[in-house]
């Protein structure tokens, strides 16, 4: 048969059948490994023009005028596209829950923000024609005095947000009286999505009908968006995004880029196709801001906590703000009494921060854990025994219980694992020739989150199965997971199940983030998966003489594509015949995890916006996943090179439904957690604002040859009150408290602190 990458049939089980909680390489991979895989850029349609996007080369100021003669005189330029030649688009809801805004919405600017603003595109029969066209535009602008970053003199301290205070005890109070005192600064730089694809829009209008091809975390929020610009109805809008080359945060939105190419689509009346290039991904969306924090510890003799106050600040964009929240780690990780924490947003010239993997608990882990190392020393107490001493056996915040929180199994089969118990105390004191030897801990945490949502379970005439929802796999394994969960509650083999994804006329989902979409889909397929099979054994009892006929239902069982009964061995029917000796075409159920009251505005606003992601609703338990980290590094002492040799991390996720693709994540994020240590940082010109390393040349991210053996523990055990199926977080923990883990370990080489990110060779060498 024809096989379209977006429903093909994921693959074969070696022995037919497929049990959540077996490994089993992703269904998919065979397609992106030949080449097979549609993504955006990929799909061909009919007459498509192509668009390119012109960026400001200012850092703030005016657009004063914009010349077009000599771009319009090329061949095949059809349309120029300014703030003075579009018609502004009506308002969008803000995604995350915040009010409407009332100003009407336009993709190009003005007043020019940041450098590399949006504020033309080009549009002709060719991408190169646009290219050069585009150089042609004759911009004249007026210039601004800019804050290129918080560091700059005229930044000031920034925006107080009292949304992110937290508060218990008297900190103040607790430090000053205690033994042991820690007072450090740490800071973290900019840093940048980079996912292998870059963005690209498919932009086509049939009618009132918007088809878009985009690369997508989250289809029904982000076709919520374009229906809402261009005042449709949302049924009106398709959003279609199969495969996703890399997100980590950065594709869940729509964005400016999308509402230029659809609006160049209906102003033209052929599909246009926008692909963002490298070097525009690092102002075409934000990436993590940057950060930093003063962390003051306090501690008894014995190294046990009672107080820790925190005061920090993120940066964010001058018309906006979003937090890098700072204290989501600090304020659980480990037990104490006391505690305080303020931060600040600082207005800078920069285009508006997103989200990159682990929000706010990748640098709050940093700066905690990098302080629970110089805590551990000041109080001459190793690292590990540090932690022990202050497990939190309850949510310090909230005093809520833990669902599971294996943290004491992860500190000791992680230490066990990679040998801690030879590791000498005294910094520089492990060697080899010219390399200094650093063994560094640190722990990380990530919360649960819950989203309802909605799938649709097909049992066909022909025996085999489908799984049809708008949740997307961005490479994590969802194809997968949820052929897993079907094959198993169905009791058909798993080449016999087809799963459909990533298009915005299936049944909903929400956003793929905060590592939500594995458990909750999980658990909804599942829940549709036990209603269609019920249905099927409802038929083979109640059919026109049934073998099966007068038997109870719980009797029968379907395994491996056929129905049978214990009370009735000598029969066993394929599922296929029993549809067929009936006439059953299909079986088709949908299910839900909505309250049953809930309303259907109630419905929309939980799939289109994040206003539904609530912890687990698990009856007063605090629901998080957890890790620690032990990582070796070789510090070359003549040339102050650091290189991670060797790395054991041991994860509580709670139940694994693949522990092949669980390890996979772990793996990378542990690697990204690799070039966040000691390779990346968003390098800008202080006099205008301009991001000088936008390329991956001089962006550096981890390769191969920076990346050691890594050994990944599970050690954590199915957890019920974190989803139905039993699975918490995976694929963000594992970068939460790697580049900690690497300047402990740097220090324990060298006896040097390392509070800033990335790790500098200079400061190494000093």
């Amino acid at each position: 048969m024809k096989i379209h990458t977006e429903d093909r049939k994921l693959g074969d089980a070696a022995d037919g059948t497929m049990r959540l909680g077996q490994s089993f390489q992703r269904a998919e991979g065979a397609l992106k490994v030949n080449g097979a895989a549609t993504y955006a850029q990929d799909y061909v349609l009919e007459n498509t023009v192509h668009a390119v996007l012109v960026q400001a080369t200012i850092g703030a100021g005016e657009v004063l005028s914009i010349d077009a003669t000599a771009a319009n005189s090329r061949p095949g330029v059809l349309l120029i596209m300014t703030a003075e030649t579009i018609e502004p688009l009506s308002p969008a809801t803000d995604p995350v829950g915040g009010p409407m805004r009332t100003e009407p919405y336009n993709p190009l600017a003005r007043t020019v923000l940041y450098h590399g603003q949006q504020i033309a595109a080009v549009v002709a029969e060719t991408r190169e024609q646009a290219e050069e066209a585009a150089t042609l535009l004759a911009i004249t602008y007026r210039e601004s005095d800019v804050t290129a970053d918080f560091h700059a003199a005229n930044a000031g301290a920034g925006i107080a947000v009292a949304r992110a205070d937290l508060d218990w005890g008297d900190a103040q109070g607790a430090f000053d009286a205690a033994e042991i005192k820690i007072e450090q600064t740490y800071q973290t730089p900019r840093e940048y999505n980079v996912p292998l694809e870059p963005h690209a829009v498919v932009a086509d209008w049939q009618g009132d009908q918007l088809t878009i091809h985009e690369p997508s975390q989250w289809v029904d929020g982000m076709a919520r968006t374009y229906a809402e610009w261009f005042g449709l109805p949302f049924e009106k809008v398709r959003l279609i995004s199969p495969y996703v080359g890399g997100g980590f945060g950065c594709k869940v939105f729509a964005m400016p880029h999308g509402a230029i190419a659809a609006m160049a689509a209906r102003a033209i009346g052929r599909p246009v196709k926008l692909a963002v290039t490298r070097a525009q991904t690092f102002t075409a969306f934000g990436g993590r801001a940057a950060t930093w924090q003063t962390l003051k510890l306090g501690a008894d003799k014995t190294g046990k906590l009672v107080s820790i106050i925190q005061t920090g600040a993120s940066e964010t964009a001058m018309d906006s703000v979003r937090l890098e929240q700072l204290n989501q780690a600090t304020a659980v990780m480990w037990g104490v009494d006391n505690f305080h924490s303020r931060q600040n947003a600082v207005p800078v010239h920069t285009v508006f921060p997103g989200a990159l993997r682990a929000p706010g608990k990748n640098p709050s882990a940093f700066g905690l854990e990098c302080a629970m190392d110089e805590l551990a020393y000041a109080t001459n107490i190793n690292p590990l025994q540090l932690r022990l001493i202050n497990e939190a056996e309850k949510n310090p915040q909230t005093g809520e219980p833990w669902s599971s929180r294996k943290m004491r199994d992860a500190l000791a089969e992680g230490a066990r694992a990679f040998g801690w118990d030879r590791r000498p105390m005294a910094p520089r004191s492990m060697r080899n020739g010219h390399e200094l030897i650093g063994w560094g801990l640190a722990c990380g945490t990530f919360p649960a989150r819950h989203t309802p949502a909605e799938a649709t379970i097909r049992i066909l005439a022909d025996g085999s199965a489908e799984v049809l929802s708008s949740a997307i796999d961005m490479g994590t394994g969802t194809y997968t997971v949820l052929a897993q969960v079907a094959a198993d509650a169905l009791g058909i083999a798993i080449d016999d199940i087809t799963v459909r994804l990533g298009d915005s006329i299936l049944p909903r989902a929400p956003i793929a983030g905060n590592s939500q979409i594995a458990s909750l889909m999980a658990g909804v397929v599942h829940k549709a998966s036990i209603a269609a099979k019920e249905r099927l054994i409802e038929i083979a009892l109640t059919a026109k003489g049934s073998a099966f006929a007068g038997l109870q239902a719980n009797t029968l069982e379907v395994r491996d594509g056929r129905v049978s009964s214990a009370m009735a061995p000598q029969e066993t029917i394929p599922v296929y015949e029993i549809l067929r000796s009936t006439g059953t075409e299909i079986i088709e159920v949908t299910r839900d995890t909505f309250p049953t009251d809930v309303s259907a505005a109630d419905r929309y606003r939980s799939y289109t916006t994040t206003t539904g992601m609530q912890a687990p609703p698990n009856g007063g338990y605090s629901v998080y996943s957890w890790c620690a980290h032990f990582i070796e590094v070789r510090v070359d002492e003549d040339f102050g090179t650091v290189r991670v040799c060797r790395v054991v991390s041991a994860l509580d996720c709670g139940r694994l439904y693949n522990p092949k693709l669980s390890e996979s994540q772990w793996r990378g994020g542990i690697i990204m957690g690799i070039g966040q240590a000691l390779l990346e940082a968003g390098n800008v010109d202080p006099r205008n604002g301009r991001v000088i390393n936008n390329s991956l040349g001089d962006y550096l991210i981890a390769t191969n040859a920076d990346i050691p053996s890594i050994e990944t523990i599970s050690v954590g055990v199915p957890d019920y009150r974190a989803s139905e199926m039993g699975g918490k977080p995976v694929g963000e923990i594992s970068i939460v408290g790697v580049a900690a883990a690497i300047s402990n370990a740097v220090f324990h080489a060298t006896g040097k602190r390392f509070r800033r990110l990335p790790l500098n060779i200079a400061e190494i060498l000093d």
